[in-house]
């Protein structure tokens, strides 16, 4: 059985409509809510205390520049007194230290200088008059023969120490002497490879004999002098 309706009993016919209208009141009651003022009633306003009293506030003070003091006028020029010539004017006198011919001069006598001897050594290339070797003394050419008798010399005392022939110690050494000027031997040195042999070589050099001391100037002087003494093992 088909069920029939009326169209006038139809609710939700024209509901649209009645939503737009029911939006349209709600924004209109929310715009007026925002839009709603209210002031007080209030008519004694003392619109006086809106003005800052601009007394209260501190003015600074304009500060002095100090400026400094005017330079003193300049001292006025030293007055000359001009002196008439009639014046007398006391004049300095200046005394002169120098002697004068009336004063008596005294002599000094001569004062005699000490010559000082000094001790020079002379090396024995270079000295005027050589040392004197014994038997040396009527030779021509003294230096030649003084390095000929010193070799000599030497060959004729040279002994070979044992203990160095046992440790095969060989070498040369440099022996270094002064010929004082009385004519001894003096200021021995020596270096060499072995305590040994600078003994031997230091024993040989005190044999020699006392010698006629070298001269420069005409004067005895010390006359140093060096050789090497050679010891080699046969």
């Amino acid at each position: 059985m088909e069920v029939k309706k009326n169209p006038k009993a139809d609710v939700g016919r024209n509901s649209g409509l009645y939503f737009v209208i029911g939006l349209a009141l709600v924004m209109l009651i929310v715009w007026r809510a925002l839009e709603w003022k209210t002031y007080e009633d209030d008519n004694n306003y003392d619109i006086s205390m809106n003005v800052d009293d601009m007394l209260d506030e501190e003015v600074p003070m304009t500060e002095q520049i100090k400026t400094p003091p005017p330079p003193p006028p300049p001292a006025a020029p030293e007055i000359i007194e001009v002196v008439e010539d009639e014046e007398e004017v006391e004049e300095t006198v200046i005394e002169s230290t120098e002697t004068s011919q009336e004063e008596e001069i005294v002599e000094i006598d001569d004062v005699e200088v000490e010559e000082v001897e000094e001790d020079v050594d002379v090396p024995f290339a270079v000295i005027e008059d050589v040392p004197i070797f014994p038997g040396c003394e009527g030779e021509s050419d003294k230096r030649a023969c003084f390095q000929s008798m010193m070799q000599k010399h030497i060959s004729k005392n040279f002994r070979y120490p044992e203990i160095a022939q046992e440790m095969g110690v060989q070498g040369r050494v440099s022996v270094m002497f002064v010929i004082q000027k009385d004519g001894s031997i003096g200021n021995i040195r020596m270096r060499g490879p072995d305590k040994n042999l600078e003994k031997e070589a230091a024993r040989i050099i005190g044999k020699l004999p006392k010698m006629t001391p070298g001269k420069q100037r005409g004067r005895a002087v010390r006359v140093p002098f060096s050789i090497p003494i050679t010891f080699k093992l046969q």
